[in-house]
């Protein structure tokens, strides 16, 4: 396959600086992005270009859009990796905490995706490549905001592939399980940071137990069910290079196990089974 530019989100660790040495070993020519630029210095050492991108700012967007087209013809591989997951209980989010989380999982995404269609339409190729979750199939409990961006993400990506394969541009989700990256570590730093003011409140308990709950998918027992961030990358790579990519990319055992069950079970089922593997109040 011949070389593309690659522009990715969300590089400065985990999935999005996997993702730019996969690329780079391919033969690729990388953009990894990343809001500070002192975090991708391990990946420039390796020889990729890196560049400043902050997913809530326009004008950062736009550059880093600029700065790619400007020695190519276009942006042919678009990666949005960017985001994080907020957790809290949809009774006690601050809603300037919610609207931070579409923010950067949600708009952001799509200002990338609509400033790099242009021109891949021109040129009839590029790929856009949205990095989903399972959870952007089923919610859990405390995580309402975080699954509605990635909810959110599957629509537009299904709208959005019927739009653009006129004009030879491919779209595919990535649906990861837990995988080992500071995700995890990141989400339960949000469930220690909300809560009722004054005191203890009604879901003091429950956050607890949640925060336990995720220790133990990327920390504990259930660690061994978690894929590598190299695995998620590697499927990012092969849905770029694929002639006729799939919109879905289903990765890691958990995931399949949990996408299957909710186009399998009824609600009510579904539900059971969700709170005998995870905390409620």
């Amino acid at each position: 396959m011949p070389s593309r530019a690659v522009l990715i989100t969300g590089c400065s660790a985990g999935i999005g600086a996997a993702t730019a040495r996969a690329f780079h070993a391919r033969g690729h020519t990388v953009y990894a992005t990343a809001r500070r630029p002192d975090s991708l210095a391990g990946l420039a050492t390796d020889g990729i270009s890196t560049l400043t991108l902050d997913v809530v700012d326009d004008d950062s967007m736009r550059a880093a859009v600029d700065a790619v087209q400007s020695r190519h013809d276009a942006v042919d591989v678009l990666v949005n990796n960017a985001g994080y997951g907020l957790q809290a209980p949809v009774e006690e989010a601050d809603l300037a905490d919610v609207r931070r989380q579409f923010e950067t999982n949600v708009f952001g995404l799509v200002r990338m995706t609509q400033l790099v269609l242009p021109a891949m339409r021109r040129q009839r190729f590029g790929r856009v490549i949205n990095l989903s979750s399972m959870g952007g199939r089923f919610s859990l409990p405390g995580g309402g905001f975080y699954h509605a961006t990635k909810h959110a993400v599957e629509a537009i990506s299904d709208a959005l592939r019927l739009e653009v394969a006129p004009f030879g541009v491919g779209v595919s989700l990535i649906e990861p399980g837990p995988v080992l990256t500071e995700f995890g570590a990141t989400a339960i730093s949000t469930i220690d940071e909300s809560g009722a003011a004054g005191g203890e409140g009604p879901y003091d308990d429950f956050k607890q137990r949640l925060a336990a709950r995720y220790a133990s998918a990327y920390d504990g027992r259930r660690r061994s069910l978690a894929s590598s961030a190299d695995v998620v990358a590697r499927v990012v790579v092969r849905s770029a290079e694929a002639a006729r990519p799939r919109a879905r990319y289903v990765v890691g055992p958990v995931s399949h196990a949990a996408v299957t069950s909710r186009r399998l079970l009824p609600d009510r089922l579904f539900d059971a089974v969700i709170r005998s593997q995870f905390p409620t109040p």
